[in-house]
């Protein structure tokens, strides 16, 4: 049998030299039959990144360490395999950060001046800060052509190694050596070879004063000695500047590290090659006195063939896909970039519905408005739109407060938030529901305020059901409309529902209404809080139960029905708990909707969270708390995008206030609530702000305090981090 050989591919004359050095050093240690069968190592000298993953893909090399950009191109448009990861003390993810020497810069106002980049497609020098900029439209990406020609003209000049054949100009700054012979041309190459390759050179490129600003990762801040630290800075999110040791709370986001890659066919040998040098000479490798893998000092430069803050390598499995590997968020951030290239995706807005009603809006939607393609994507619940957005299904949609936390614990952003209050005049002169749109007196439909406005949670009983109170709800049956709402399964569990549900009681709210009511109806829950549902009919026909309009006693028009009980008279609830903020016009619709004739407001009360009843018309001292408006969310790197749709949507609409759609209003098609709150006048800004703040300090520890100890498929699925899973 001949023996197999492992050929790393190498960019340089220093990485050639240590790649060497680990060839003898396995030769030295290893038994003859173990080097024979997979150790012997030969190193292939390839004049960039690029080349060697051609080299690979061609069997004329088998490995190579890329950065995580270039390991998703590798893998997906080259079909080659990522093998390990770098993990480095914090895990297996860098930070990106903006280094400067200028103390007058920060990071809005960029525009015009010169950046030095580690490597094009790479996630410090480019993805993560670019995805920043476009997720502050700091900078602006037309779409009509690749963002490396808007990159091109946003900066005055910039080395961005790799990028010669995308931007020419994206070179201007970079210094290897040029020559047309390919073999022999560095300049602007992903290779050792030009100066100012990978973070080190970035910020080579930073001191020599070819630029303005590095953008590179946090790893390489290390190398700045002590006695220089002090004429550099870090620019901040927020537009301030920090010392380089704050990178941990200035910085332009997080992406995985750098990985290895091979062919399929020789993955086995190449982790067995891994693995065994990294037990023999890595951090606690046994023959480190021999050879370091991490430590590239005495070649004469910084991470050959590792990057010398790597910990250890993570091996990967056969089975681990590429989003596994980088994550779910750097993935979608690479597709937003057109790291795939164009697609149709591109230039449409992917809105996700959660019904066949609120299908039937959303493509009445689409018909009636002229900016960009509305495309509705159907998902089975709100927990499903996030995470079909966290998986690049699909782009926005409009989250209850509960539903709006859940989606900013999976690194969704806000866009902008719903606005309902009709009784305060804030920064508006003159406002007016035409189209369903707020008119400002400027003629503009764009709308900031200070204030957000809230609607408040009631818990609501037949006025027939005399003595029914909070506080002796035990062993009745409850219409609560979804799970995680707000007014239906966040709230109500702060009060003592009955003698049995008092301070003592589980903090779970499930298995305190398990344990308070008889059964119920909870859309999304299970068991007895499922009982009391009735599903869907027709094209809306679904199981019992489920967690959307499908489901007829879903929502605030569904806990109301729920209340009153099905045309037949059967199948109620005796409390319901829901937002108040609709519920006269659903106690209206009722008689025209045909679902119940003759239900006026004075046939319900509200159940006062200090055991007293009132009238429906006392919600303001009588419910059980406030709740922070919807928000409509989405991957950062399409907030700008989602955001100029949804006011070229405004404007359309108000543009044309005969037009039969309207975007805030639902009854037409037999709901209440659908895409949005009806209740909804207009959209506010707020992309600019984080989503802990628009639900309030109050809400956000209550609601993170409830999911503390209660069990979420979903929270679990957003909490798989790739920083840490290796």
């Amino acid at each position: 049998m001949s023996a197999k050989k492992t050929r790393w591919c190498t960019v340089s004359d220093p990485e050639q030299r240590k790649c060497a050095e680990l060839g003898k050093a396995l030769v030295a240690v290893l038994p003859p039959d173990a080097v024979a069968a997979f150790a012997r190592l030969s190193c292939i000298r390839g004049s960039s990144t690029t080349d060697c993953i051609d080299r690979i893909r061609a069997n004329r090399a088998d490995i190579v360490t890329l950065d995580a950009g270039e390991v998703y191109s590798a893998v997906r448009q080259f079909d080659l395999v990522a093998i390990a990861k770098e993990i480095y003390s914090d895990g297996g993810c860098i930070l990106s950060v903006a280094v400067v020497r200028n103390s007058s810069l920060d990071i809005r106002s960029l525009q015009g001046h010169r950046s030095c980049h580690s490597g094009v497609r790479w996630t410090a020098g480019w993805s993560l800060p670019l995805g920043f900029l476009l997720s502050r439209n700091y900078l602006s990406w037309s779409k009509e052509q690749p963002l490396s020609q808007d990159i091109s003209t946003f900066f005055n000049a910039s080395c961005v190694p790799g990028a010669s054949a995308m931007a020419p100009p994206l070179c201007a700054l970079c210094q290897g050596q040029k020559s047309f012979i390919r073999q022999k041309n560095y300049h602007c190459e992903t290779s050792h070879s030009e100066p100012f390759y990978n973070s080190q050179g970035a910020l080579r490129c930073l001191r020599s004063g070819a630029g303005d600003v590095a953008f590179v990762d946090h790893l390489a801040l290390e190398s700045i000695a002590d006695s220089d630290r002090d004429e550099f800075r870090l620019l901040c999110t927020n537009g301030t500047q920090a010392p380089l040791s704050h990178y941990r709370s200035c910085n332009l986001g997080r992406g995985p590290g750098s990985g290895m890659v091979t062919r399929v066919n020789f993955r086995k040998v190449a982790r067995k090659f891994l693995v065994t040098a990294q037990m023999l000479f890595g951090q606690q490798g046994r023959e480190g006195q021999r050879f370091q893998l991490f430590n590239s000092s005495s070649f004469g430069e910084n991470d050959l063939l590792f990057k010398d803050a790597t910990d250890k390598l993570a091996v990967l499995s056969d089975d681990m896909d590429v989003s596994r590997v980088l994550g779910l968020d750097y993935v979608a951030l690479l597709k937003g970039l057109g790291h795939e290239g164009s697609s149709l995706e591109d230039s449409v807005v992917r809105w996700c519905c959660i019904s066949h009603a609120e299908q039937k809006k959303c493509e009445q939607w689409a018909l009636s408005i002229k900016s960009d393609p509305l495309v509705c994507v159907r998902a089975v619940s709100m927990r499903d739109c996030i995470e079909k957005i966290k998986r690049d299904q699909v782009d926005a949609v409009s989250l209850d407060a509960t539903h709006s936390f859940i989606a900013g614990k999976c690194g969704l952003v806000p866009v902008v938030t719903e606005y309902y209050d009709q009784t305060r005049d804030r920064l508006i002169a003159a406002k007016s529901k035409i189209g369903g749109e707020c008119v400002l007196s400027e003629g503009s439909t764009h709308l900031e305020t200070d204030v957000l406005p809230s609607v408040v949670a009631v818990a609501v009983a037949k006025r027939s059901s005399r003595n029914l109170f909070i506080g002796n709800l035990r062993g009745r049956r409850s219409c609560q409309g979804h799970m995680y709402g707000p007014a239906g399964w966040l709230l109500p569990h702060r009060y003592t529902l009955s003698l049995e549900h008092n301070n003592s009681s589980p903090c779970d709210p499930d298995q305190a209404y398990t344990k308070v009511f008889w059964k119920g109806c909870l859309p999304g829950s299970q068991g007895d809080l499922c009982k009391v549902c009735m599903g869907g009919t027709g094209e809306a026909a679904t199981k019992r139960c489920a967690d959307n309009h499908n489901e007829r006693y879903y929502g605030n028009m569904g806990a109301l029905r729920c209340l009153v009980g099905d045309p037949s008279g059967k199948s109620y609830g005796d409390v319901a708990f829901l937002e108040q903020h609709n519920l006269l016009a659903n106690i209206l619709s009722l008689s025209s909707t045909g679902w119940a004739e003759g239900w006026t407001s004075s046939d319900f009360e509200l159940l006062c969270g200090d055991g007293r009843r009132a009238p429906l018309s006392e919600w303001e001292s009588c419910n059980l708390g406030v709740i922070p408006p919807n928000t409509v969310m989405t991957r950062p790197v399409l907030t700008a995008r989602v955001y100029d749709f949804l006011m070229k949507s405004q404007e359309t609409l108000t543009a044309n206030p005969k037009t039969e759609f309207k975007l805030f209003e639902s009854l037409q098609y037999g709901e209440s609530d659908l895409l949005f709150k009806d209740a909804t006048q207009c959209f506010v800004h707020t992309s600019h702000m984080d989503y802990r703040s628009i639900l309030g300090e109050e809400f956000y520890s209550h609601t993170e305090t409830v999911f503390n100890c209660t069990h979420s498929d979903i929270l679990e699925f957003c909490n798989q981090d790739v920083c840490s899973i290796f």
